[in-house]
């Protein structure tokens, strides 16, 4: 018999064998001519061949490589950019962030699922648009739920959404082959009967444009304005109401996460968010207090066709602004400096970033593939943050105005809260310039 090969047995009868003191699997008989006899017969009866399950989902890159594994999630193909997150919880916030549309995400952390899903983990603001996300390659298989908090299976959640999910990846070669050759284009597909036109999906993938030129913003925005009052999460209480707001910010939304959103109501705000195309005037016309120019997916300087045009007179008018990720980016642009694309971004929950302004360090969220050129920057900039990982920048401000952005999420979800402060500091930016009439 081949190494490789497995021999079934038959439990014996219980009683005679078995007072005999024989294994429950033993044969049922001493005769040794008839175990000769059943030894020879049996062999091609009950010996089969070892066989791995057939893949039922493939993850093709553009140069051609074929990963194969197991499908989960919803059925069919998608293509986009492949990045890895190296985030050890959070998956749900992590696929419902909208700044992840156009991107395929590799999770290193290896057991992704086991807490389930929740109504309240959910970060795209609008509620209705699809998820932007192409879909997700995990380590291990999706296990049931083990959480107080899982209102639905994982596997569930993801078809509801329409994410497409690979499993049995080894994700440590696969991120080590991000880091060495940047973030590769790919199709992600899964089908149950294991059936892939290979070279269709090869075509598909080095057919698919990179993400420097894309403006995807438009593809997540919200498409009316609408307010929000919600504040941010507390034990026991769960998410509360603005019901005494100081404030009014107008938070422009090329991608907002809800986090960021509650967390600028916690602060004392009332806020109104428009849609991405909203003119500075249209902004300033509601009278607020202070502007926020959210994070989103895609290229800076795509997305600024539009956006950065308006994001200057909004400068120019003297109203506090706050940027954050992609915001950061196009305020950047609009400073006159220049942004361009990352070799393997920066994904995760655990990036240290230093404040320049209080020499502190601190474990940040980052989620961006684009970043500011720091020698781009006018002398009127300041560079306030950096990252610790590899140097690039990661916030600034504007000399005599109340202009400041980051390029990480202070809003964290998921991650540390070591970035809070930051809503503190556009608050007080907004109480000064009230202060001065």
């Amino acid at each position: 018999m081949a190494d490789n090969d497995v021999l079934e047995t038959r439990p014996s009868e219980t009683g005679l064998a078995a007072r005999r003191g024989r294994p429950q699997f033993a044969p049922m008989t001493d005769d040794p001519e008839a175990l000769a006899a059943e030894a020879t017969s049996s062999r091609a009866r009950r010996v089969r061949p070892w066989a791995d399950e057939a893949p039922t989902a493939v993850l093709v890159l553009a140069d051609g490589t074929v990963i194969e594994g197991h499908g989960a999630g919803a059925v069919g193909t998608a293509v986009g950019e492949v990045c890895f997150n190296t985030a050890m919880t959070g998956y749900q916030e992590i696929l419902t962030d909208p700044s992840y549309a156009g991107q395929i995400i590799t999770f290193t952390f290896p057991h992704i699922g086991n807490v389930g899903a929740n109504i309240d983990d959910t970060e795209t603001a609008n509620l209705a648009a699809v998820s932007g996300v192409r879909g997700c390659v995990m380590r291990a298989a999706i296990t049931a739920p083990s959480n107080w908090r899982a209102g639905q299976d994982f596997d569930a959640w993801l078809k509801a959404r329409g994410i497409i999910a690979i499993t049995g990846i080894d994700t440590r070669a696969l991120t080590a082959l991000i880091r060495e050759k940047g973030m590769p284009n790919a199709v992600i597909a899964r089908a149950p009967d294991g059936k892939f036109d290979l070279d269709a999906l090869k075509r598909e993938a080095a057919a698919w444009p990179a993400m420097l030129g894309l403006d995807l913003a438009k593809d997540v925005t919200c498409g009316q304005s609408y307010t929000w009052d919600e504040t941010a999460w507390r034990w026991g209480e769960g998410y509360g109401r603005q019901d005494a707001p100081r404030f009014h910010v107008v938070a422009i939304d090329f991608g907002l996460k809800r986090n960021i959103l509650r967390e600028l109501a916690t602060a004392g705000c009332r806020l109104t968010v428009v849609p991405a195309t909203t003119t500075a005037q249209e902004i300033l016309e509601r009278k607020p207090d202070g502007v926020f120019v959210s994070n989103g997916p895609g290229d800076p300087a795509a997305t600024g066709v539009y956006a950065v045009p308006e994001i200057k007179t909004l400068v120019s008018s003297g109203v506090p602004v706050f940027g954050i990720c992609l915001g950061h980016q196009m305020l950047a642009l609009a400073l006159g400096g220049e942004t361009s694309k990352m070799h393997q971004g920066h994904h995760g929950a655990n990036h240290p970033v230093k404040d320049f302004t209080t020499h502190k360090v601190e474990i940040t969220s980052m989620n961006h593939g684009f970043a500011v050129d720091r020698d781009s920057l006018p002398e009127t900039v300041e560079e306030t943050h950096v990252s610790l990982f590899d140097g690039s920048n990661a916030g600034l401000k504007l000399t005599g105005k109340p202009v400041f952005s980051v390029q990480y999420h202070p809003e964290a979800s998921p991650g540390p809260q070591d970035s809070h402060y930051l809503f503190t500091r556009f608050v007080e930016l907004m109480e000064e310039r009230k202060a001065k009439g």
